[in-house]
């Protein structure tokens, strides 16, 4: 064999090996090809850096419209925070002549323990009522022992407004 049969055979060989190693990269390449049809959608009018820039965009106006509703939702609580919702009811006998738990306590109060206590106060042959404003649990007015429990009950169940 003479030296130009030996590199026409190497240069087969290589060229073989070229066309083979083509072959799969034009397979691969199909297959990237047809993923990114899958991604973008099968449109073929995006490139994957048009795409990106598009998906960002998208994330942007989720963020903003996260950050609205988190603004929306603090609104709201501080709407409830300021709203009666804590609420209790103490009945009871204010003298010794009268029974049936006639006389009653209630307080309306808010998370912040500012709101109302309403007292009825029931004798035989009269009917009293009290109001004392309560303004973060401070009133200038005294508090009975059964309007201190309703309003320690009041505050002792939460949100949760039973009467």
């Amino acid at each position: 064999m003479s030296a130009a049969s030996v590199i026409a055979a190497a240069a087969f060989v290589v060229a073989a090996a070229a066309v083979v190693i083509a072959v799969l990269a034009y397979r691969k390449l199909g297959a990237i090809v047809r993923a990114q049809e899958v991604l973008l959608g099968g449109e073929g009018k995006q490139d994957m850096v048009e795409f990106a820039v598009t998906l960002q965009g998208r994330v942007d106006d989720l963020h903003r419209a996260f950050d609205e509703l988190a603004a929306a939702l603090a609104r709201v609580d501080r709407r409830v925070d300021g709203s009666l919702s804590r609420t209790s009811l103490i009945r009871y006998d204010a003298y010794e002549d009268t029974g049936g738990h006639q006389s009653a306590s209630v307080a309306l109060l808010d998370s912040a323990r500012s709101g109302v206590v309403l007292t009825a106060i029931q004798g035989r042959d009269y009917a009293r009522v009290y109001v004392k404003q309560l303004d973060r649990g401070r009133t200038s007015i005294a508090l009975s022992p059964e309007e201190q429990q309703a309003v320690e009950r009041a505050m002792a169940q939460g949100s949760e407004a039973t009467l």
